[in-house]
C-alpha cells in the first residue's frame, strides 16, 4: 500500500478554504499543482450569506468513586493495525457464512478464541457450549473475538478459586448459574448462586444490548465490525493522525483532494420577499409535511434528576417554560402531522417518553399520529485502547450511539414506509434542546424551499456563537478518483476541527471559524432519498461516524444497595468516547457531480441548500447545567430563555408596543430578567401577520390563529402570558402580571372512533379581545429567592388571570383594571367588561348558539402575492 500525505492549505491572503490532497488506490499522487479558487461566494440566491458579513441536579453531597473501571488493557505489543487486520478478516469470513452454524464454526478458528478456549478447559467449557443458546453463543464469542473479555470477567470472590483467569472464570460463573436453573428459569439453589439476582439481569441486559448492535451494525458487520470502526478511528486520532486521516477520507470519499469553501443561501432577514413567498410554499406543502425528533441523546450535561426517586432524566422531560421540552415541541405544531420519534432506553428515555405521551392524550392528535422507536446503545471505549468500559461483570458502559443512527433506525422499524403511507414526502428535523427554532418562518420557509424545488436535503444556519460547541456547514468540493468533480453541502462536527485545521476555542471576527455558518441539526429532508441512504447495506446508511474521546466517560458505579436507588450520585469519570453518527452528515450522500470544474453559481443547481436568520430566531438550545456564579449562560436554560424574550420584545416592539430592551446576560445573572412574556406559538406563525392581525389557515386543515398586536406598553417587572390562539390587542397598558388562559387554545376536542381525542383546529376556540386597557397591580415577587424564571415557577403578590373554559370568550373596552383579578369564564359564554359610574361593569351572556362553533367574532384573509392580508370580522 502506497503511503499518503494530506496537505492542509490555506491560502496566505486569507482566501479561506482548505484543501486535502489524497494518492489513488493506483497511481502514486507525488505532487499537488495550486488551485485557485475565487473568493466570491458560489451561491447566487438574490440575498446570499456570508457569516463574516453580517431540573437541577440533586443537592445530595456528590460521592466520586475511585473504584477503577474494570479492563483488560492490551499486551505491550498490541498493534493497532495487526488487530484491525485480524478483525477485517474475520468480519469477511462472517459475512459469506450461511449459517449460523457456520459463523460459529469461523469464530472457533480464531486465533483469540483459540487461545481462550484451550485444550486443558475443553471438557468444562463444552458443557459451556452445550447450556447455552446457539444466538447467546455467538454473541458472546463475538464479544470475545473482538478483544472484550473483560466484559465477562468477574471479580474473585465470585468464583471457587483464585487460581482461574480473571477471563474463563466468567465462564465458569456462567455454567454454574445454567446448572442450578430449573425448567422454568429459576434458580432451584439460589442460596448457593454464584451470580446474584441484579448480576443476573446485568446478564439479560447485556445479551440484549448485543443483539442489538449485532443487529443495527450489520451494515459494516455487527459486533465485530463496530470495533473495527472504534479501533480506525481510534488509531487515526492517537497514531496516526495525518496519514491515517488522509487515507480513512480517501477510502470513504473516494477523492483525488477535497476543499472546503464558506457556504452562501437565502437570508430570510435580509431577502423578506422570497422569505415571505418560501414560507407560503412551506405552508401549501404542509399535507406532504412529517416531523423527525432525535430525542434519544443521554443529555449528561444537564445533570437533570428526578427529585424523588434520584434517577437521572433525559432531556425532554426537562421542566421548561411551565412544561417540559417535549411538550413544548409538540406545541409549536400547527396542524395533525405524522410525528417520527427516535427514543433510546438511556435514562428509561423511550419509557418516560412514552408515557408522558399516554399521560397528556397523544396531545390530542391521536397515537396513530406518531411513532416512537427505540436506538440501540452502544459500548463507550477507553481512549487509550478502545477496551469497552465495564461497571461491573456483564454491565458494559453504554450510551446512545448519536443521533444519525436515525435513518438506518427509521428504515429498519418501517418509519420511511409510514411516512408514505401517510402521504409525506418530506420532513422538517429539528432537537428538544433547541427552544426556538419555530420562531417566525425559518421552518416553514426551509420546508418550502425544500419541497417546492426538489431539494433532498436542507440546512437552516445562522451565525456562529464563540463559546458553542457546534458544528460548521461548509461547501464542499472534491475530484473524484474518476475525474469529475463533486460539490454539495454538508457539515463539519466541531470534534473534527483539528481534521480539517480548523482552530477550536475562542475565534476572532476576522478567523476562520468566523466565516462558516453554524451548523443547528435543523434540516429539511426528502424522505425517499433519506430512505436510500438508510437502506443502504454499508457505512453509507450510517453517516458521519466519529469517535469523539475530548470528553470524559461518566458512568454509574455501584455502593451496595445504594446504587439503584440514587444512580447519578455515584459517578465517575475517565477519558473515552463511544462509536457516534450524525444525522446532518447524510448530506455526504447528495453531492452533484460536473464533468469539469464549477467556479461559480454551482448552489443553485445543488440536491443540497441552506437558508440563514438570525441567530436568536434559529438556535438557542437548554443542553447543559449552568454552573454556579458561571458568567457565560451559552447552551444554558438561562440563557435560551432569555433569547425568548428578546424575540418576543423584537416582534413587540414592532407592533408600537413599548417594552424594556433586553440587557447583556451578565445583568440577568444579577437581576434577572426586566419581564416575563410567553406566548403561544400559534399567535403567529408568520411575524408579519402578528404585526397585523388574526390568520386562520382553514385550507389543508390546518386553523393556525395568528392576532393583532398594536399599540400600548409593558412595564419592567412586568409579565404577559397569552395561552390563546384567538386574541386581540389594541393599547394595552400592562404594568404587573397579566395571565390569559384558554382549555381550547388551538380548537376543542373530539372523540373518534377509536376512542381516541382529535384536535379540531379552530373548532370552538376561546377568545379573548382587549381595547384600550390598562392592567394595574403589584404582579410577581421579584425578591423571592425561589424564582426559577426560565421554568416559570415564580410566586405572585397579585396578578389578573382570566380563564376561558371551552369556547368562551371575554373582552375588555376602555377600562382599568386595578389589583388582584380572576376572571372564570364558562364554556358557551361571553364575560364583557367596561367602565360605569361606579366602577367595573360585568356582562356574563351565553353565546348564540350559531356562533357556538365559530365564535362571535374571526378573522378573514387573503393572500396578496407573497403576503398574508388580515380583515377581522364580528358577527
Amino acid at each position: 500500500m502506497s503511503s499518503t500525505t494530506p496537505i492542509l492549505h490555506q491560502n496566505n491572503h486569507h482566501q479561506h478554504r482548505l484543501l486535502f490532497s489524497f494518492t489513488s488506490k493506483t497511481t502514486p499522487f507525488h505532487s499537488l499543482h495550486s488551485l485557485h479558487f475565487k473568493r466570491k461566494p458560489l451561491l447566487s440566491f438574490s440575498s446570499s450569506y456570508s457569516a463574516s458579513s453580517s431540573s437541577q441536579q440533586h443537592q445530595s453531597i456528590t460521592r466520586v468513586s475511585t473504584a477503577p473501571v474494570e479492563y483488560a488493557p492490551p499486551p505491550p505489543d498490541f498493534n493497532f493495525h495487526q488487530e484491525i487486520s485480524r478483525l477485517k478478516k474475520l468480519r469477511s469470513r462472517l459475512a459469506v457464512s450461511q449459517s449460523l452454524s457456520h459463523k460459529l464454526s469461523v469464530l472457533d478458528s480464531d486465533s483469540r478464541l483459540k487461545n481462550f478456549f484451550n485444550d486443558k478447559h475443553s471438557n468444562y467449557f463444552a458443557r459451556v457450549l452445550a447450556s447455552l443458546n446457539l444466538d447467546q453463543l455467538f454473541l458472546i464469542k463475538c464479544v470475545i473475538a473482538a478483544g472484550q473479555e473483560h466484559v465477562l470477567n468477574l471479580e474473585p470472590e465470585y468464583v471457587e478459586s483464585e487460581a482461574r483467569s480473571d477471563i474463563k472464570s466468567a465462564l465458569y460463573a456462567l455454567v454454574e448459574f445454567i446448572d442450578r436453573l430449573d425448567v422454568n428459569g429459576r434458580n432451584s439453589e439460589a442460596k448457593d448462586a454464584v451470580l446474584e439476582i441484579e448480576q443476573v439481569k446485568d446478564l439479560n441486559k447485556l445479551l440484549k444490548t448485543l443483539a442489538e448492535i449485532e443487529q443495527f451494525y450489520d451494515c459494516v458487520g455487527g459486533i465485530i465490525g463496530y470495533q473495527v470502526e472504534v479501533l480506525e478511528l481510534l488509531a487515526q486520532s492517537k497514531f496516526e493522525r495525518k496519514t491515517t486521516k488522509s487515507q480513512h477520507v480517501h477510502e470513504s470519499m473516494e477523492c483525488q483532494f477535497l476543499e472546503i469553501h464558506v457556504p452562501s443561501g437565502l437570508d430570510l432577514s435580509q431577502n423578506t420577499e422570497y422569505a415571505a413567498q418560501a414560507a407560503l410554499w412551506g405552508i401549501e406543502g404542509l399535507p406532504e409535511l412529517g416531523e423527525i425528533y432525535p430525542l434519544g441523546g443521554s443529555a449528561d450535561r444537564l445533570g437533570l434528576v428526578d427529585h424523588e426517586t434520584g434517577e437521572c432524566l433525559p432531556a425532554a422531560m426537562l421542566p421548561y417554560c411551565g412544561r417540559t421540552l417535549l411538550e413544548g415541541l409538540i406545541r409549536d405544531l400547527q396542524c395533525i402531522t405524522p410525528v417520527a420519534i427516535m427514543t433510546s432506553s438511556a435514562k428509561n428515555n423511550h419509557e418516560r417518553i412514552t408515557s408522558l405521551c399516554e399521560r397528556l392524550r397523544w396531545f390530542g392528535r391521536g397515537q396513530s399520529s406518531f411513532q416512537l422507536f427505540e436506538q440501540p446503545l452502544v459500548p463507550a471505549v477507553d481512549a487509550e485502547d478502545g477496551q469497552w468500559l465495564v461497571m461491573r461483570p456483564f454491565a458494559p458502559v453504554c450510551k446512545p450511539g448519536g443521533h444519525g443512527a436515525i435513518w438506518k433506525l427509521a428504515h429498519d422499524k418501517g418509519i420511511f414506509k409510514w411516512f408514505h403511507d401517510n402521504g409525506r414526502k418530506g420532513a422538517t428535523v429539528r432537537q428538544v434542546s433547541n427552544v426556538v427554532a419555530a420562531t417566525d418562518l425559518t421552518l416553514l420557509a426551509l420546508a418550502g424551499i425544500g419541497l417546492h424545488h426538489g431539494k433532498k436535503l436542507g440546512f437552516a444556519s445562522c451565525k456562529r456563537s464563540s463559546g458553542a460547541t457546534e458544528g460548521i456547514n461548509v461547501l464542499i468540493e472534491k475530484k473524484n478518483l474518476d475525474g469529475k468533480w463533486a460539490y454539495g453541502l454538508s457539515c463539519i462536527e466541531y470534534t473534527e476541527f483539528d481534521k480539517f485545521g480548523i482552530t477550536r476555542g475562542p475565534f476572532s471576527s476576522n478567523g476562520l471559524q468566523a466565516d462558516f455558518p453554524a451548523n443547528t441539526n435543523i434540516l429539511y429532508v426528502d424522505l425517499a432519498s433519506a430512505e436510500l441512504v438508510g437502506s443502504s447495506e454499508n457505512e453509507r446508511s450510517l453517516p458521519g461516524m466519529v469517535l469523539n474521546t475530548k470528553k470524559p466517560i461518566v458512568y454509574m458505579d455501584n455502593f451496595g444497595d445504594t446504587h439503584s436507588k440514587c444512580l447519578c450520585l455515584f459517578a465517575c469519570s475517565v477519558p473515552g468516547g463511544r462509536l457516534e453518527c450524525t444525522m446532518q452528515n447524510i448530506a455526504d450522500n447528495f453531492l452533484n457531480t460536473y464533468s469539469s470544474r464549477c467556479y461559480k453559481g454551482v448552489e443553485d443547481d445543488l440536491d443540497t441548500f441552506m437558508v440563514y436568520n438570525e441567530r436568536r430566531r434559529v438556535t438557542s438550545s437548554a443542553k447543559k447545567k449552568r454552573k454556579h456564579a458561571d458568567m457565560s449562560l451559552h447552551q444554558t436554560p438561562e440563557g435560551s430563555f432569555l433569547d425568548i424574550l428578546r424575540n418576543a420584545y423584537d416582534i413587540l416592539s414592532q407592533c408600537d408596543i413599548k417594552l424594556p430592551e433586553i440587557e447583556g446576560n451578565d445583568k440577568y445573572i444579577d437581576d434577572g430578567p426586566p419581564y416575563l412574556i410567553l406566548l403561544h406559538p400559534a399567535l403567529g406563525l408568520l411575524w408579519e401577520v402578528t404585526r397585523q392581525k388574526a390568520l386562520g389557515l382553514a385550507f389543508y386543515e390546518v386553523f393556525a390563529v395568528m392576532q393583532l398586536f398594536k399599540g400600548g406598553s409593558v412595564s419592567k417587572g412586568s409579565e404577559l402570558q397569552i395561552e390563546v390562539a384567538e386574541f386581540l390587542w389594541r393599547n394595552v397598558q400592562l404594568d404587573g402580571s397579566l395571565i390569559i388562559v384558554a382549555e381550547n387554545v388551538m380548537g376543542s376536542t373530539r372523540i373518534a372512533d377509536n376512542g381516541e381525542s382529535i384536535l379540531q383546529y379552530g373548532h370552538r376556540c376561546g377568545r379573548c379581545k382587549l381595547n384600550n386597557v390598562k392592567v394595574l397591580n403589584k404582579g410577581i415577587d421579584w425578591d423571592c429567592g425561589d424564582n426559577t424564571y426560565w421554568k416559570h415557577d415564580v410566586q405572585w403578590f397579585e396578578a389578573l388571570k382570566v380563564i376561558l373554559h371551552g369556547n368562551a370568550e371575554f373582552e375588555a373596552s376602555d377600562v382599568t383594571l386595578q389589583g388582584n383579578h380572576v376572571f372564570e369564564v364558562p364554556d358557551g359564554h361571553k364575560l364583557k367588561i367596561t367602565s360605569g359610574n361606579s366602577g367595573l361593569v360585568v356582562q356574563l351572556d351565553p353565546i348564540e348558539q350559531n356562533m357556538m362553533d365559530t365564535g362571535s367574532w374571526h378573522w378573514n384573509y387573503k393572500i396578496n402575492g407573497s403576503h398574508i392580508v388580515l380583515e377581522l370580522v364580528e358577527l
